[in-house]
Formats: structure tokens, C-alpha cells, sequence
């Protein structure tokens, strides 16, 4: 039997079903990502959650003359199924294949890309206020979910709305969760509204005589109403104090009446917001009961939702640990993370060290100022965020952490490559944006144990330090049972040479190992070190090695410009050392989404790579074997 999805090739194809056929429609969407995401993965519980609201959108509204603007838009997948991307859906993640969050340069109908929440009402305003300008009559729909209204950015937009512009849809999606739960007195204030009884009971009311009578008519009936029941009701919506009106809560899996509430909405001639309630994980069992789980996830059972488990631990899972570890013996031990507990594991922590554990929300300025806060207690406060996330908070790193040399620690989850995520989630700046900040340490282990270990050395620093490391797992290297101080500023000689020295930062001396080795079998003595400390810098090792070496050659999951290569060209020079240096890093280009192997293929980040790199600087040996059998 064929699909009504089947005959989806466009929004103009959605516009000419009734509203049965909508309903159909929604369950074929569900049913397609169940399938096509448990071969994939990806964000299977945001999208289950936005079927009819993405629907009843693209009924109304014409992208893509009309903008829809999703916050954090990973939750666009149903978006790109009905705009010309179904027979693609299948390669959503994929190397080479769709992107997992909206991208200009993938469709004319993404008209805005984004990866990070709180984004989408400062970009919807200032879209709106061009269009003013433009003097055009399109349509601007911001689509923000509960848990971007944490995100001090969102609040930077909703002060500045009233005063930029007179048409702007504004739709908060609340489902209760980002990742987790959601957190704090935001969350707490839109539950009031949600439930309510006296005003759902009303509203209810209004729907059904929404539906009834439409026209401009209900709408002037039913904004008067509502706007007399919330002065009764809840005398100080927010959202009204700052300029727009507030219709809601109603139910954003009733199809029907989301149209005909779009339908008024895009006549208003002043901002408006739309509080609509939907399930996480609907149509859908399992991403209903592990919310946490189905956010974002690799491949599953789409009968059971079971995945594949492995035994060995993510550095991740190492970090939580060791921050129980190290909390039960130091009382002063804190954990901060920014609505991420389940993605750094610091949720592990959360269990057994409930007193000492902060979610402060998407708010990683706020989660760096509260650190500081602590810190001036006497605290050791440890902020768990992604690298691609602390980019927010540079300037509360420079001015209030460094500045007053307080003993912040920052522990860097997804430094490195983030692979299927794609360039809004690869972790590669971080030694640019804090290599340059006084007072500053940074480390970088090369497996799980080190990690441990430089967990507790931070722990004994005065002032700050950040701690980065990879995505997913490790070496498998034992942790010790009790962590040991490493010297800050001290690198780690894997293997000593005269002929070349080569560093292999992170997850990268595996491949920095295999290099020399290629290199030994040609008859060179080279050096491998593992820099553990990128700043400072182990002046004494470059020294010692560099002089009397032919090559440098640098292994880093990072960014070349301004990067660990960068720093010991820079320290070279420091030394008066003229030596030529071979860095192997990422391009000064943001790098696609993809399996890490693939990507270090497409961008020469290879073994093989780096040896064609290095021939020209490097005089003739004889190959090792030969020089034993002279021997």
C-alpha cells in the first residue's frame, strides 16, 4: 500500500491534504524515523515530538519566502523530510550524507543553520527587522523549545522584540526537557502555566470555538478573552511584560486546531508567542520512558529500543568517576554542568554527591560566573561543557576566572573531532581561544588513566585549569585506583631519537607512535614525546630534542592555526632553534560531519600524510634492516 509520505516532494504537496490525511501523514513520519534513525542514529525523541507542529507550519506558511528558525535545530529532520530531502533522510549523519541540524547550503529552505541553543530569537529578530526594512510582508517563526528560554541569549532577544519589530511568531515548544529535565524557575514558571486548571479549562473552551467559527472574528474574541483570564489568572506573564502576546498552553499534537491557530497568528500586526505542549518521544515507547537515551543516540532495535552496550568506559564516564572519587575525599569539590549531565556523565556524580552538584541550564556564562562565585569560598569547582559549548564563555574565562587566577577547573568533553555531529559540535578551537589567557593551564591526556591523573594534579593547582579530551572511548587503559600528581609543564618522552622528534597530543600519539615507526624502518632515530602540559610549554624537552633533530613533526585533534603546532613553531623561534616543523592538524575550514577515519582521509590527516610531508626535509638513511645486517 503506498505512503501518503511517498508523495511528499515538497511543502506545496502538504498543503493539498485534509486534515485526515495530516494525521496519516504524522503517524508515516514517526514510523519513517523510527526505521531510517535505528540504522543511523540521531535525534529520534525531539523529532517524534514535532511532527504535527513542523505540519500544521508548512500548511500555513510558504518557506521559503516564510522563515522558520529552529533553536539548536536538531529537531528538524521532519522539517527535511517534507522539504525535498525524503529520498535522502536515509543518510542523515552519514558520511557525505544530510546534515543533523538545519544548513543553509543543504536546502533553500533551511534559512538559518545553527547547532547551539538559544540562537534562533536573535537571528528570527533580526530577520524580521530586515524585512521591515525590505518593506516585504514574508512571515518569520522562531521555533524555541522550553529549554532555550535558560540561555541568557534568549533573553537578550525577548528584551529587544517590542522595540525592532511589529510582526514576529514566536513558538515555545515544551516538552519539560533538553537533554534532561529541565532546571530552574523558567521551567517551573511555564509548568504553572501548562497545568493550570482553571485557564487549560478555558482555553480549552476557546479552541473549540476557534474551530467552530474562525476568521478574524474568533480571533478578536479569543485574544480578549484570554488576555482577561491571565490578568485573573496570572496577573504577570513574562512574555507580555515584554511585548508579546501570549497564546497557549495548547496542545501541539492536535493538528487541526495548530492551523487554524497559525492562521490567525500570521495576521497579527504585533510580536505574539505560541506555548505549545508536546511529548518527547511520541509514538514511540521507548524514547517516551528514556527520554535521556532517545535524544541522541547511535543505533537501536526499532521493536525494543534496545542498543549495543560495551564494557569499556568513555572518558566521559572516566571523568564522573574520578570526580566521585575525588569528592569523597575533598569536601570542597563541586560539579557544574550546563544542562549537559547525562552527555559529560557528571549525572553519575550527581547520584552519589547530590549536595555538591549544579545543573545551571544552557547557560555557560552563568555556569563559569557561578564557578567563580564558589571559587572565592574556598571551592574547587569543576565546569563539565563541551569544548564547542565553552566558546561561550570566553569572556567570563579572560575577565573573571584568569584575571583573579581562581582555581576553576574546566573539563573539556568532545575535544577533538565530534564526527557525526558536524562542524557545530567539533571541539576543535579550544587551544586558540585559551592558549593566549595568563594564568591559564592546559592539559591533555592520552588515555583514561591520565585523565585521572591530571583530574587530581588540577585539583591541587591554585589557579585554573582545563582539561580537554575526545569523544566516546578511550585506549582502554586501566585507571589506577588512587590518581598521582603529574608535573605541570613537564612532557612525557615515549621514546628518545636524534634525528627527528615527534609529539603526539591526545588522542593523537597512537598515530604519532605509528609515524616514527614507518620512520625507524627507514633507518631514522626519532623521538617520540607525549606533551600531556600545552601550556606551558616543556621548553627543556623542545630544547633538547630540536637541536640536534633534522624535522619536527606535530600530532594534534585540533585546529592548525593557532594550535599545539603553533605553539612549539612559536616556542622554536623563542629558543633561537631554526628547524623545520610539520604540523598535522585540521584546516583553517570548518570540517564536515562524518566517521573520524573518513574525515581524516578526505583532510590528509594520515600516517601516510604526514611521511610525504617530511621526505623533503629529511637526508637519505639506510633502511634499519640493512644497517643490521652491516652489523
Amino acid at each position: 500500500m503506498s505512503r501518503i509520505l511517498d508523495t511528499i516532494r515538497s511543502p506545496r504537496d502538504v498543503k493539498t491534504l485534509s486534515i485526515d490525511q495530516l494525521k496519516t501523514l504524522a503517524e508515516e513520519i514517526r514510523q519513517e524515523l523510527i526505521t531510517v534513525l535505528s540504522k543511523t542514529g540521531g535525534h529520534l525523541g525531539p523529532n517524534l515530538g514535532v511532527v504535527e507542529l513542523t505540519l500544521a507550519l508548512h500548511y500555513v506558511f510558504n518557506t521559503p519566502a516564510d522563515n522558520f528558525v529552529f533553536d539548536v535545530s536538531h529537531q528538524a529532520y521532519v522539517h527535511k523530510l517534507l522539504t525535498g530531502r525524503r529520498d535522502r533522510i536515509h543518510t542523515i549523519r552519514q558520511t557525505e550524507g544530510l546534515n543533523g541540524f538545519m544548513l543553509r547550503t543543504e536546502s533553500e529552505h533551511d534559512c538559518y543553520g545553527a547547532g547551539h541553543a538559544g540562537t534562533a530569537l536573535s537571528a528570527a529578530l533580526g530577520m524580521a527587522s530586515g524585512r521591515d526594512m525590505r518593506g516585504t510582508k514574508d512571515n518569520v517563526i522562531a521555533l524555541c523549545g522550553d529549554a532555550a528560554f535558560t540561555c541568557g541569549v534568549t533573553y537578550e532577544a525577548l528584551n529587544n522584540i517590542a522595540g525592532h519589530t511589529k510582526r514576529l511568531i514566536v513558538i515555545l515548544n515544551d516538552n519539560e526537557w533538553s537533554i534532561d529535565k529541565n532546571v530552574g524557575a523558567i521551567a517551573g514558571y511555564l509548568t504553572k502555566l501548562a497545568t493550570n486548571p482553571k485557564y487549560s479549562h478555558l482555553h480549552e473552551q476557546l479552541e473549540k470555538f476557534l474551530q467552530k467559527i474562525g476568521g478574524k472574528k474568533a480571533g478578536r474574541v479569543l485574544r480578549k478573552a484570554e488576555e482577561a483570564a491571565k490578568s485573573m489568572i496570572v496577573p504577570s506573564v513574562i512574555f507580555e511584560e515584554l511585548g508579546l502576546t501570549y497564546y497557549g498552553p495548547m496542545d501541539g499534537h492536535d493538528t487541526a486546531t495548530l492551523i487554524k491557530t497559525f492562521e490567525f497568528l500570521k495576521t497579527q500586526d504585533h510580536p505574539v508567542l505560541l506555548h505549545v505542549l508536546t511529548k518527547k518521544g511520541k509514538g514511540f515507547e521507548p524514547a517516551i520512558e528514556k527520554q535521556k537515551k532517545f535524544h541522541g543516540l547511535g543505533p537501536y532495535n526499532p521493536e525494543t529500543g534496545e542498543t549495543q552496550t560495551t564494557s569499556q568506559r568513555t572518558y566521559s564516564e572516566v571523568f564522573a568517576d574520578t570526580m566521585i572519587k575525588l569528592a569523597d575525599m575533598n569536601k570542597n569539590i563541586v560539579g557544574i554542568t550546563g544542562a549537559m549531565p547525562n552527555g559529560t556523565a557528571l549525572d553519575r556524580f550527581q547520584v552519589k554527591h547530590p549536595d555538591k552538584y549544579f545543573d545551571v541550564g544552557i547557560a555557560e556564562e552563568h555556569a563559569v560566573l557561578f564557578a567563580c562565585g564558589l571559587a572565592t569560598k574556598g571551592f574547587k569547582p569543576v565546569c563539565a561543557i563541551y569544548s564547542t559549548f565553552l566558546q561561550r564563555a570566553i569572556d567570563q574565562i579572560i575577565h573573571d576566572v584568569a584575571l583573579q587566577n581562581l582555581p576553576v577547573i574546566f573539563c573539556m568533553d568532545r575535544g577533538g573531532l565530534s564526527g557525526d555531529d558536524g562542524p557545530t559540535h567539533h571541539g576543535l578551537f579550544d587551544i586558540s581561544y585559551l592558549r593566549g589567557v595568563p594564568n591559564m593551564v592546559l592539559l591533555h591526556p592520552t588515555n583514561e588513566d591520565e585523565l585521572a591523573d591530571m583530574m587530581f594534579t588540577a585539583m591541587h593547582h591554585p589557579g585554573p585549569v582545563a582539561i580537554r579530551y575526545p569523544r566516546g572511548t578511550g585506549p582502554g587503559v586501566q585507571v589506577k585506583d588512587h590518581p598521582q600528581l603529574i608535573p605541570v609543564g613537564k612532557a612525557q618522552v615515549i621514546e628518545h631519537g636524534k634525528d627527528v622528534l615527534v609529539y603526539g597530543l591526545g588522542a593523537m600519539l597512537p598515530m604519532a607512535r605509528e609515524f616514527a615507526n614507518k620512520l625507524k624502518e627507514q633507518g631514522y632515530s626519532v623521538a617520540v614525546v607525549n606533551p600531556r602540559t600545552i601550556k606551558p610549554m616543556d621548553l627543556g624537552t623542545l630544547e633538547f630534542f630540536a637541536r640536534s633533530a633534522e624535522l619536527v613533526v606535530t600530532f594534534e585533534d585540533h585546529v592548525l592555526m593557532g594550535g599545539f603546532g603553533s605553539i612549539v613553531l612559536e616556542s622554536l623561534s623563542e629558543l633561537n632553534i631554526s628547524v623545520p616543523v610539520v604540523r598535522m592538524g585540521w584546516p583553517d575550514q570548518f570540517v564536515d560531519h562524518g566517521k573520524i577515519d573518513y574525515l581524516r582521509q578526505k583532510y590528509g590527516l594520515t600516517v601516510q600524510n604526514a611521511l610525504k610531508k617530511a621526505q623533503p626535509f629529511l637526508k637519505k638513511k639506510a633502511p634499519a634492516d640493512s644497517q643490521k645486517a652491516i652489523a
